[in-house]
């Protein structure tokens, strides 16, 4: 029987290119595993795969029965809503714990690093495993996006060091140029419908018993949404209704700039302006130097809920 590796919902580079990574390594230590998702593929993991000659994940969104090992996610809001009829075997993540628990002993490769494939590379190295060039080169890319270029100040020395080193193995000399063509490709919004904007990296938490639901848009030039502000707010509201929320947050982060906009929607503003000591005019707000939702976002928004 097979097991099932996944990322979290609206799946990032890192989410997809980490179940490949994973599935290619527990295949080679002899357990029979797939790559899945669970949603779309976006354009900047589309990116990676053409560029690598890479096959995106079978999509799956129920796992009722199933042995699987997650990847980039411990948050139930974050797991097929029948995660708790599974078995979970592992978890890679760089984020901070959260409340999924289980009935077995499992594998957890945890760290507080800029990207989960970070910990997959160090996973093949201890186990000896070779990683294929292409592969190599999906790893990557997929740690060049989770660290903005080694700009995230979740980034670490770990995650540079094991970038260079896949930029050996996949033979790419200048992997800063195709980083910046990878970011340039996820910034194309033309045609793009305010919903798809408002869940492209879309995730929800628990924080103690409000839904809060946080998605960030790393873009090279956020100008270009300027105009479609009211638009992304509208649809904002609307997800906040149709979901329960009690707050929305949309983060335009502009990697050049090195900071984000942040918009809003939310049954209490002053708790998003407590949190990071600011007013928000228009429901939004510049926050200058953040580029990280896991180290700069959500530790700040988190104690305004208990």
């Amino acid at each position: 029987m097979s097991t099932y590796i996944f990322g979290h919902t609206s799946p990032d580079s890192d989410s997809i290119i980490g179940a490949m990574a994973l599935a290619y390594l527990k295949n080679q230590l002899g357990e029979d595993c797939i790559p899945t998702c669970q949603g779309e593929i976006s354009v900047e993991t589309q990116f990676i795969l053409d560029k690598f000659d890479g096959v995106a994940p079978e999509l799956k969104t129920s796992v009722a029965g199933e042995s699987v090992y997650l990847v980039d996610f411990s948050d139930k809001a974050q797991a097929p809503k029948d995660i708790m009829e599974a078995t979970i075997l592992g978890i890679v993540d760089h984020h901070k714990l959260g409340d999924l628990t289980t009935d077995t002993p499992l594998e957890c490769w945890i760290r507080p690093i800029g990207c989960s494939n970070t910990i997959i590379k160090e996973m093949f190295d201890y186990y000896g495993v070779e990683i294929p060039k292409n592969l190599a080169g999906m790893m990557m890319c997929a740690i060049l996006s989770d660290t903005v270029i080694f700009k995230s100040p979740t980034c670490t020395k770990v995650d540079t060091k094991i970038v260079k080193e896949l930029a050996e193995i996949c033979g790419i000399e200048d992997y800063k140029a195709l980083a910046m063509e990878m970011f340039i490709a996820k910034s194309a919004v033309d045609g793009a419908s305010a919903r798809n904007l408002n869940t492209r990296d879309y995730k929800e938490f628990e924080m103690n018993g409000s839904k809060v639901g946080i998605n960030q848009l790393e873009m090279v030039d956020i100008s270009v949404l300027d105009d479609r502000k009211d638009e992304l707010l509208a649809d904002m509201k609307a997800m906040k209704d149709e979901n329960g929320l009690h707050t929305v947050i949309v983060l335009l982060t502009d990697i050049m700039k090195e900071g984000s906009t942040l918009l809003t929607v939310s049954d209490d503003d002053s708790k998003i302006e407590k949190a990071f000591d600011i007013k928000l005019e228009n429901s939004q707000v510049w926050l200058d130097g953040v580029l990280s939702r896991k180290k700069q976002i959500i530790p700040f928004i988190q104690p305004q809920f208990k």
